[in-house]
């Protein structure tokens, strides 16, 4: 029998290509999302590519009595990948109560079930921004975490030295926290990406949707930064990349492959790439042009950050491979294809 995997989260962006190459590896998945941020016929377009339809469950994590039913259900989970989060900078900004009430939450229902139920392995969806503006870059894994620029960033320090906390007290559990860059792009078929609800948060769908003439103009937040152009820098990663990291991981804790009971890696590029950049790079790449200006700075965001992947390339034998202008080629076939698509 196929090991099972539990993805929170999984009908979004970045879990529903997770989905996709757990299932081309061979796990069975079952996914529960809340569908705050996406659609479930998401589900549908996962089984176009793999031939099977994952396991669904529709409920808030946040929610004790339904996640430990769902544990009660769940007899024989392997490990679990924990997307479910609210993840806009500037949304958080707004409202840090509901970013600290679901995302702090959410975890630690899972961890007392995983306790409870026995499930020993955790990976989970952590971020970049736990470094806030780093002193020196590239960022490596010993870069001292700081004061986060935002309630979101915040989050995810917290829910890590919670997962380091709860590793530490039962040490039969084992976490992995991946902290991503800035994941962009979408899967070479064009049937997911990423579908935000409303207006984008991230550069890229705001840039695509610009494109296809959805919105007016593409909003850069500053061209006064200290870096060569003088717009921010970010490492932007492929999605399926990304998504293949977490596979690496779940193998990893489940071969007892760890060198501690809680583990962090970046998963990023080792590339810093402007907002300026990503620009020309869409432009040069897909042939379109993306109307845009220049506007004031937006709180909570961060002047530069890039990764070194040294650590995670070696130690999880993992490499990003997509170049930039593919990845955002990829990201603009996926918003064409959202035409013919019924969402």
């Amino acid at each position: 029998m196929n090991k099972k995997v539990l993805v929170t989260g999984g009908t979004g962006f970045i879990g529903s290509h997770t989905v996709v190459e757990l299932q081309n590896n061979g796990f069975d998945v079952v996914i529960v999302d809340n569908l705050s941020n996406s659609k479930v016929e998401v589900l549908d377009q996962i089984e176009k590519i793999t031939g099977t339809k994952p396991e669904f469950e529709c409920f808030d994590l946040t929610d004790r009595q339904k996640t430990r039913a769902f544990f009660e259900k769940q007899s024989n989970l392997e490990a679990i990948i924990h997307f479910a989060a609210s993840k806009a900078v500037g949304e958080s900004v707004e409202k840090p109560l509901m970013y600290y009430h679901n995302n702090l939450n959410s975890l630690m229902n899972l961890m007392e079930c995983m306790q409870e139920f026995e499930v020993k392995n955790l990976v989970f969806s952590s971020s970049c921004t736990v470094y806030g503006q780093p002193d020196q870059l590239p960022v490596t894994e010993q870069t001292p975490r700081k004061e986060a620029e935002s309630p979101y960033g915040n989050t995810k320090s917290i829910c890590e030295d919670i997962i380091r906390d709860v590793c530490k007290a039962n040490p039969s559990l084992k976490g992995i926290a991946l902290r991503y860059f800035n994941p962009i792009g979408a899967h070479e078929s064009a049937l997911i990406g990423e579908l935000p609800l409303g207006v984008p948060n991230n550069l890229i769908p705001f840039l695509t949707q610009t494109v296809a003439g959805i919105r007016k103009e593409l909003s850069v937040f500053g061209d006064d930064y200290n870096t060569p152009d003088g717009s921010a820098i970010r490492d932007y990663i492929h999605v399926v990349d990304l998504a293949k990291a977490h596979v690496v991981a779940i193998a990893r804790l489940l071969n007892d492959q760890n060198k501690t009971n809680c583990e962090f890696f970046n998963v990023g590029t080792g590339n810093g790439v402007s907002v300026l950049e990503i620009i020309n790079s869409f432009e040069r790449s897909t042939g379109e042009k993306v109307p845009h200006r220049i506007t004031d700075r937006r709180e909570g965001d961060i002047e530069q950050i890039y990764a070194d992947t040294t650590f995670a390339n070696e130690e999880l034998k993992w490499k990003a491979e997509s170049t930039l202008d593919e990845t955002l080629l990829s990201a603009w076939k996926w918003q064409e294809n959202l035409k013919t698509m019924e969402f």
